[in-house]
């Protein structure tokens, strides 16, 4: 089979390594992918933005299964499109990629299915909802409505903060049009928790957990970013939070029938956990990134096998079998990220990493046979162990062969 897959990072560079190792694959490319996915696919110089240039190069190269990586293209409607041509494409269709284009929507599928999370209202203009938050205590969370390139949210400590996030969105203007509504909710306390589920015509078959690291700084400090580190599986569930998951994904299941879609992909729930009692956070409607790269490793299957399976209403439970081993992430980081940084460093040591430690490329490019930096997140190191010490012990291990000017990781993933 040819693979296409949509997207440039290491999500992205995960699914292509666990795609690569099917017994049915004969060639993936990818677009436009990045320095470390030249290992094995063949990159494309299509934007994943370009709906009608990935359509016509599916066509081209007679491609037997697309898969898309970011949500962009997904809310763009780019499964619809490649549907309407006969093409077989693994994610969601642009009124599904509406539970991540659109927080608001999200909110009210929640609200309306009474799956537990946050107390919230909508705003579409400031002095509205400037006048609303005497209604909120803080901390409070503020979020643009749209995708804003997932930098939308904002945990609010006080007043003036909200203000000053409020001017941000609707004066500013700093997400444009993705800014245009604004959601104000509750902030909840308690820990996070990432699940990751692939969806088969509204069913919902959970992956296994992750621990995400959001926050640039060890000890969970400083301003949230992509993803920095990762782990799974992640914080053990007591029984009782299990079975309020299992509650949750059935009042999911129930709300995608009764609203007469059809849901293929992935869908990526955000749980904040307090108590045993979880609250849904947010919907994505792709793998996550880092989790993606925690979570290859550690699936037996045929990663093909099930995305071909989930398109055809085939799947089951028992397609989908993971190793007892702990798999952890640490990514190797841009100095200045998330904030402004500089790409084109080049990256030494790759080639003295130990057999048994992937390195997942999220933000570099290939000249002349050396890498160099092309992003704020660079570098996803990662390893399996018989438990969290031994993995974690590897990771950071073979980190230190690793340099590049300004590099910056956290030192503690897998200690809190």
């Amino acid at each position: 089979m040819k693979v296409l897959i949509i997207g440039t990072g290491g999500r992205e560079n995960a699914l292509a390594w666990k795609i690569s190792k099917s017994k049915n694959i004969d060639k993936i490319y990818m677009a436009k992918g990045n320095g470390g996915s030249q290992d094995f696919a063949t990159n494309v110089d299509i934007s994943p933005t370009d709906i009608d240039g990935l359509l016509d190069f599916a066509k081209k190269e007679k491609i037997d299964l697309t898969v898309v990586g970011p949500e962009d293209p997904l809310c763009a409607g780019i499964v619809d499109k490649f549907k309407e041509n006969n093409l077989k494409i693994f994610g969601p269709d642009k009124a599904c990629a509406r539970f991540e284009g659109s927080k608001e929507f999200t909110k009210k599928f929640l609200e309306k299915y009474n799956i537990p999370t946050a107390k919230y209202k909508s705003f579409i203009d400031y002095d509205s909802a400037k006048n609303s938050l005497e209604e909120f205590s803080y901390p409070l969370v503020i979020k643009a409505d749209g995708l804003c390139l997932g930098k939308g949210v904002f945990i609010c400590q006080d007043k003036k903060e909200a203000l000053e996030s409020l001017e941000k969105i609707f004066i500013d203007k700093i997400f444009k049009d993705q800014g245009k509504k604004v959601v104000i909710e509750e902030f909840l306390k308690g820990f996070e928790a990432s699940l990751l589920c692939i969806v088969s015509n509204n069913k919902l078959f959970p992956l296994q957990t992750c621990k995400d690291h959001k926050q640039i700084f060890d000890g969970n400090m400083g301003p949230n970013t992509g993803g920095v580190g990762t782990y799974s599986p992640g914080d053990k569930f007591s029984q009782k939070t299990e079975e309020e998951i299992r509650k949750i994904l059935k009042g999911i299941e129930i709300g995608f029938n009764k609203e007469k879609i059809s849901y293929y992909g992935i869908l990526f729930i955000g749980f904040m956990i307090e108590n045993d009692i979880p609250k849904v956070l947010e919907f994505n409607v792709r793998f996550g990134d880092p989790e993606t790269e925690v979570l290859m490793p550690r699936l037996k299957g045929d990663l093909l096998e099930i995305m071909m399976k989930t398109l055809d209403n085939t799947l089951s439970e028992d397609d989908i079998k993971w190793k007892d081993e702990v798999s952890l992430t640490t990514i190797l980081c841009s100095g200045g990220y998330p904030n402004s940084y500089q790409k084109g460093k080049e990256i030494t040591g790759l080639d003295k990493v130990d057999g048994d430690v992937i390195i997942f490329h999220n933000g570099t490019v290939k000249k002349d046979g050396k890498y160099y930096t092309d992003g704020g997140r660079v570098l996803s190191v990662t390893s399996l162990g018989k438990d969290l010490i031994e993995a974690r012990k590897k990771v950071y291990k073979n980190i230190e062969k690793i340099n590049f000017q300004d590099m910056y990781y956290r030192k503690d993933i897998g200690l809190i």
